[in-house]
C-alpha cells in the first residue's frame, strides 16, 4: 500500500453530456500527454469528436495513448485509429491476441491528462451515452479530479497498457500475482482490482465501511453482491439505520435484471428499500455510505467483483459526498418504489423460474468457468 500526499478537487459530472464535454475539454488542454482507456470505443457521436481531438493534442506534440478492451470493442472498425496511429499515437487492445476468447475483461473507464487531470465513472465511448440522462441518453455518472490522485491512476494505466499485449507465458506470471493494489491519499483511496491472487479490495473496503453505517445509498447498473456484502446491507436495516437502491427498471442486460431481481424478495424483507430507475437505462456506478462514497467502473456484481479488471475511488471528502447525495436525490425523483407486497403479487412461476436460472448463470457459472479458465493457465 502505497500513499498519495497533498488534496484534491473534484467536480461530480453527472450524465454523458457533462461528461464528454469535460473529457474532451481536458484533452484540448493537455499540452504532455493523454491516456484514455475505455471498454467499449464506437465510432460515431461522439467517437468521432474523440478521434478528432486526440488526433489534434498528438499534432501538437503531446503523446497520446489509447486503451481499449478487445472484446467490448469489437464492432469498431480495424481502420478507425489508422489517423492517430500515422500520426505517432500509440493504441493497443485488451486481449486481442493470444487470449481473445478470455473471461477476463478490462472494464476500466479512465481518463488522464498531464498526470494532473483524471475523469473517472461508468462512460463507455458511445452513443448510447450522449443525452442527460433522462430525456435521452443512458443515466450514469462521473467524477472530474484535479491534483495528486492523477499521477497513481496514471501509473495504473501504464501497467494495463503493458499487461494488454502479453504472450501466454507473462500473462500467467501477471495472474500469479494479481491484479489488486489499494494506493490511499489524504482523499480517499484508490481502488484496483481484476482476476488472479488477491482480495477484491473494493469488496473488503465495502465491508468494512458497512459494519457501523447508518445511511447507505447506491446506484447499480448490474447488482449481484456477495452474500456477505447483501447481509451486511441488510444488518445496517436491523440496527436502525437506511439503505436505500437504486436499480434499473430497463436494462441493456435483460438476463443481469433478472437476476437481480432474484434477490428482491430478501432485501425487502430486510427492510432495504428498492426502487427501480424509469426514463432511461441505468448504466451508473456510484454507493455512498454514510460521508464515504465510491465511484469508478466497477457494479457491485460477480464479474466486477472477482473476474474483470475494474478501477474505483473510494472518497473520505464531505463535499463529494454532498454532491454524490444530490446526485442520488435527482435520479430518485426519476424512480418508482418497488413495495414489498405489490412485488410478491407480481411474480409468477414463470419470472420466478427466470430470475433463478439468470442468478444461477451469472452468480454461480460465470465465476464458476472463471476459475476453470484461471486454473487452465497453470
Amino acid at each position: 500500500m502505497s500513499i498519495v500526499s497533498h488534496s484534491n478537487a473534484f467536480r461530480w459530472l453527472a450524465n454523458g453530456d457533462e461528461a464528454f464535454a469535460a473529457m474532451l475539454s481536458a484533452i484540448a488542454a493537455a499540452r504532455r500527454s493523454v491516456r484514455l482507456e475505455t471498454y467499449i470505443f464506437s465510432a460515431g457521436e461522439p467517437g468521432d469528436r474523440f478521434l478528432a481531438a486526440l488526433l489534434a493534442a498528438r499534432q501538437r506534440g503531446v503523446h497520446v495513448y489509447v486503451l481499449m478492451d478487445a472484446w467490448g470493442s469489437q464492432d469498431l472498425d480495424s481502420q478507425f485509429w489508422e489517423p492517430l496511429e500515422q500520426a505517432g499515437g500509440e493504441l493497443r487492445r485488451f486481449n486481442e491476441q493470444t487470449h481473445k476468447g478470455f473471461i477476463f475483461r478490462d472494464h476500466r473507464k479512465l481518463l488522464v491528462c498531464d498526470e494532473e487531470i483524471a475523469i473517472i465513472g461508468g462512460f463507455n465511448i458511445a452513443p448510447e451515452y450522449v443525452g442527460d440522462g433522462v430525456k435521452r441518453g443512458w443515466c450514469d455518472v462521473g467524477l472530474h479530479l484535479a491534483g495528486p490522485l492523477a499521477v497513481p491512476l496514471a501509473e495504473s494505466f501504464d501497467k494495463m497498457f503493458t499487461r494488454a499485449e502479453l504472450r501466454h507465458g507473462a500473462f500467467m506470471r501477471v495472474m500469479k500475482t494479481g491484479a489488486h493494489a489499494r494506493i490511499t491519499g489524504v482523499d480517499g483511496d484508490l481502488l484496483m482490482s481484476g482476476p488472479g491472487r488477491g482480495f477484491s479490495q473494493l469488496k473488503r473496503a465495502l465491508s468494512a465501511d458497512l459494519k457501523h453505517a447508518q445511511q447507505v445509498q447506491i446506484m447499480a447498473a448490474y447488482f449481484l453482491p456477495t452474500w456477505k456484502l447483501r447481509r451486511a446491507l441488510i444488518a445496517v436495516v436491523r440496527r436502525g439505520g437506511r439503505v436505500q437502491l437504486i436499480l434499473p427498471g430497463q436494462s441493456d442486460v435483460p438476463l443481469a435484471q433478472w437476476a437481480t431481481r432474484r434477490l428482491y424478495r430478501t432485501l425487502l424483507s430486510g427492510g432495504v428499500e428498492l426502487f427501480e430507475y424509469q426514463p432511461q437505462i441505468l448504466h451508473a456506478k456510484l454507493v455512498l455510505v454514510d460521508d464515504v462514497v465510491y465511484v469508478g467502473s466497477a457494479n457491485l456484481d460477480t464479474r466486477s467483483l472477482h473476474i474483470n479488471y475494474e478501477l474505483s475511488l473510494r472518497l473520505r471528502n464531505q463535499r463529494v459526498a454532498a454532491g454524490a447525495r444530490q446526485l442520488f436525490a435527482a435520479n430518485l425523483a426519476h424512480s418508482r418504489r418497488i413495495g414489498r407486497n405489490e412485488w410478491q403479487a407480481s411474480q409468477t412461476l414463470w419470472s420466478r423460474l427466470k430470475q433463478r436460472w439468470a442468478y444461477f448463470l451469472l452468480a454461480r457459472m460465470d465465476l464458476f468457468l472463471a476459475r476453470r479458465q484461471l486454473a487452465g493457465l497453470r
